[in-house]
């Protein structure tokens, strides 16, 4: 696909989506503060490489996997990283595939757990980087059948980011869990797409409370990427790809057009989505946007929505599995 139809497929890709986000309603960026670190806690959507450290090199395979990322390539932050002339670290990135939102202190550490590892090496935040909060899909993808504990945890870690002196949290919902190629043909399908709906109402509620609660210097933003989601399952070629509901890589099987596949394995997005929303969301990434609200469901989505639009669900039980293996082994 490296010929001149991939060339042309991200331009297609960038006005269809652009056309999305006008009738969204993405507002402006403003008050321009540059951002000269990301801080990221979550799951193997955003893990550049904690588990592969973890694990000895031994998991994710590299290859058909990436340095230790859960795609075929650089994930979202690598490539935001480089957009804002930063270095993608371990340091600064926290995130363990199979990762919950609770307090395990077992590998993969949970998003408390995350926060604490931050709080403890880091005597107050940096009041002029990113923070950004993802995860809650393993919770349900692991069996927790109720969403007010995932909810609460991640409202945890934002009341503890902003305690330590975080200024801008981004949040991020879930995508339908029951949507993924894992998922869509099993019988927890519907299922967890109930999940989804209650975790995402029950976390834009839960910040909406954390804005009134915290000072006005501090800004959250509540990245609905299930409603981008939605756009791009539904109307896929408009976006450039031809395979929204199949894994690329099957049975140690990799398909021959992974830039045209949404997912490169059961759970995980391709490198190419990932990169696909951080080129659009560079310009409104550099500053902090004012909260505005959606009226279709009056919760906020800002533009930095688009460094992490429709990237999916991230790990299960697998990782915890394969960690565990190894710890036996040893």
């Amino acid at each position: 696909m490296a010929t001149v139809a991939g060339a042309i497929a991200l331009p297609r890709r960038v006005l269809a989506l652009l056309t999305l986000f006008s009738v969204l309603g993405f507002p402006n960026a403003v008050s321009a503060q540059n951002f000269n670190q990301i801080y990221v806690f979550g799951d193997s959507l955003s893990d550049v490489g904690n588990v592969y450290k973890a694990t000895n090199g031994e998991y994710p395979p590299n290859p058909p996997y990436f340095r230790g990322r859960f795609s075929n390539g650089p994930i979202w932050a690598d490539y935001l990283a480089s957009k804002l002339k930063l270095k993608p670290s371990t340091e600064t990135n926290f995130a363990y595939g199979g990762a919950t939102t609770g307090n395990s202190r077992q590998i993969p550490p949970g998003l408390l757990t995350q926060i604490q590892s931050f709080k403890a090496t880091h005597s107050s935040a940096n009041p002029k980087a990113l923070y950004i909060v993802w995860a809650g899909a393993n919770d349900y993808l692991k069996g927790a059948t109720d969403s007010t504990a995932p909810i609460n945890n991640v409202a945890i870690a934002v009341k503890s980011l902003s305690a330590a002196g975080a200024k801008n949290i981004v949040v991020v919902n879930l995508p339908d869990l029951g949507k993924l190629p894992s998922t869509r043909t099993t019988q927890r399908s519907d299922s967890l797409n109930v999940l989804t709906k209650k975790h995402n109402s029950g976390l834009a509620a839960s910040l909406k409370g954390l804005r009134q609660q915290l000072t006005s210097d501090i800004k959250i933003t509540y990245l609905d990427v299930n409603s981008l989601f939605h756009q791009v399952t539904n109307n896929p070629k408009k976006f450039g790809f031809t395979n929204v509901t199949n894994a690329c890589l099957s049975r140690a099987k990799i398909c021959n057009n992974p830039k045209e596949y949404l997912f490169w394995d059961s759970i995980h997005p391709t490198t190419a989505a990932h990169k696909l929303f951080v080129e659009l969301a560079f310009p409104a990434l550099k500053s902090t946007p004012e909260p505005r609200a959606v009226s279709s469901s009056q919760t906020t989505v800002e533009p930095i929505a688009l460094g992490g639009i429709i990237l999916g669900a991230v790990g299960g039980g697998l990782i915890v599995k394969r960690i565990q293996g190894m710890k036996n082994k040893s």
